[in-house]
């Protein structure tokens, strides 16, 4: 079972990023969005076909991937 049913990858579309079903706008889009001080309201004014459940599942799906990879960072 799929735990994220609202994100998909498809090698087609935007090189295989994780989108969001049915659309072009990649997880890290949203993610970049709400990093700068976005509110989900003025993300979905630019994205019409967009809702709150969308982003709510873009950000669900960041954390869940980025909880589980390691990443060394240069200091």
């Amino acid at each position: 079972m799929n735990e994220h049913p609202q994100i998909t990858a498809d090698p087609g579309v935007m090189a295989g990023k994780p989108c969001l079903k049915g659309t072009r706008v990649t997880v890290s889009n949203v993610v970049r969005q709400i990093a700068a001080g976005r509110s989900t309201v003025e993300i979905c004014s630019d994205y019409p076909y967009l809702t709150p459940d969308l982003i709510q599942a873009a950000l669900e799906f960041a954390a869940d991937v980025s909880g589980s990879e390691t990443y060394e960072l240069a200091s």
